[in-house]
């Protein structure tokens, strides 16, 4: 590609006329450097192999085309790499191809999910894909839902919807009940909702992280003596730590009892509702007011890939709607952002519809059946004389050395990821009950037994 060529006004955007052949000579070779980044991946390692990524900011004329893929390259080479099989410290798996492509398309496309008349496919899309995962998980005819930019912000459009269901919106004596172990997304919630820490009630968990049925029964007593107006129960669907389910058929009845909004944060084990894949704990979650499920974190929709799933749309529609009034309207369809707390959104649902029609549902339970016998190939394999273990039935486990102090596990944890890491093994170091422990999280598609037995060899030798 000459100089002469890039420098040409009418390449600033697509064109209306003509081929576009200079836009196909760009994506061509940026797709050339990306997969180039992925393909060396296995000989550098999860994290940055260069640091010398400079941020460069514009100057009065534009950059030329070498000058920017030279610093897309080095971008790459400065970032994480979820596509090595060592990657094992986050929910942030290798993307799906079919998804990378719906980044594109959605990029290219550049729709507004705000209304109808901006994005009149991808609007039909996004709530036919909402009705599809409401169906899949129970829900009724009047059920739908709206993707958001994460788990956060969907947990928080269930929020607000709940407080607004309950004629609370203003009241400062309105409280959310979580457990101890819940999401740390719950503390931003509330923050943003003008409400503060004493409005966000902490439940005890059991030995095995999941939310104490007795406690949460003694906790509403008591709010209510304390004149506290309960708007919302959230169920965890997977801890951070350790992948725990709460007990949802118990936590729904509680809620059903006491006319309270059950939310459940199914932000890490929610897609498993979608499958025929036995998890214990995933009975009774079509009782629930609301979920959000975050396809993102484990069978490798692209970021961002967050739904809100209602059992009534009513119940966004009535809390979000403001009129639009200088946007046209069609009969019987919503504008989608009246129905959450964002207005201009992308058309993100596109990657996730690709992805999950390329998997159909025998490749998505393959995804998650294949992160679950991983999770159980390493608690097999790993010496339970040494290490405490904390896991659930998801993906996700944490570990520490037997005996160690709270000040022993935090330079014990603090070094033992330092080491990982050198041998291409990134590893989580969470704080759990006052204790750092190490955290694997086996949701990378790339990792085979032969990566997870090494990994345990460096583990076993751990003084």
């Amino acid at each position: 590609m000459t100089e002469d060529l890039i420098n040409k006004k009418d390449i600033y955007f697509p064109s209306s006329l003509g081929t576009n052949d200079n836009l196909i000579t760009l994506l061509n070779r940026a797709t050339q450097i990306l997969c180039d980044w992925y393909s060396k991946s296995e000989k550098y390692g999860p994290l940055p192999f260069d640091d010398n990524f400079k941020c460069l900011m514009p100057d009065e004329d534009g950059n030329s085309t070498e000058d920017l893929f030279s610093d897309i390259e080095s971008l790459l080479n400065n970032s994480f790499n979820p596509v090595h099989p060592g990657s094992l410290a986050h929910l942030d798996p290798p993307p799906l191809i079919f998804s990378i492509l719906g980044d594109l398309i959605a990029a290219g496309l550049n729709n507004n999910l705000l209304a109808y008349e901006l994005s009149p496919s991808v609007t039909l899309l996004e709530e036919s894909l909402c009705k599809w995962f409401a169906k899949k998980i129970g829900f009724n005819d009047s059920s739908g839902g709206i993707a958001a930019s994460g788990g956060t912000l969907s947990n928080l459009n269930a929020l607000i919807a709940a407080r607004h269901n309950a004629g609370l919106v203003s009241d400062p004596n309105s409280v959310l009940l979580v457990s101890e172990d819940a999401h740390s997304s719950f503390i931003k919630c509330t923050r943003i909702m003008g409400l503060n820490e004493s409005n966000l009630v902490r439940i005890k968990t059991d030995n095995n992280g999941c939310m104490d049925i007795q406690n949460l029964r003694k906790t509403i007593d008591k709010c209510f003596i304390d004149n506290k107006k309960i708007f919302a129960i959230v169920a965890t669907l997977g801890t951070t730590v350790r992948g725990a389910i709460d007990p949802i058929k118990d936590i729904s009845e509680v809620c059903k009892e006491k006319n309270i909004w059950l939310h459940i944060d199914g932000s890490i084990g929610g897609i498993f509702a979608i499958t025929s894949i036995p998890i214990e704990g995933l009975n009774s979650i079509n009782q629930a007011n609301s979920i959000t499920i975050n396809p993102q974190k484990i069978i490798g929709i692209t970021k961002t890939s967050s739904l809100l799933i209602v059992s009534n749309m009513s119940s966004l529609e009535n809390t979000f709607s403001t009129g639009l009034p200088y946007i046209s309207s069609k009969d019987k369809i919503i504008n989608r952002g009246e129905i959450g707390i964002q207005g201009s959104r992308p058309a993100e649902v596109i990657k996730l519809w690709l992805g999950l029609r390329f998997l159909g549902l025998i490749g998505i339970e393959n995804i998650l059946q294949s992160s679950i016998k991983r999770k159980e190939f390493f608690i097999e394999h790993i010496c339970k004389k040494k290490f405490e273990i904390y896991s659930g039935p998801l993906h996700i486990v944490s570990f520490l050395p037997k005996g160690l102090t709270p000040k022993d596990a935090y330079f014990w944890t603090q070094t033992k990821v330092n080491e990982l890491i050198k041998k291409n093994f990134m590893l989580s170091r969470p704080k759990f009950k006052d204790k750092y422990y190490l955290r694997v999280v086996m949701g990378n598609y790339n990792t085979k037994d032969s990566h997870i037995e090494e990994l345990l060899r460096f583990l076993d030798d751990y003084q």
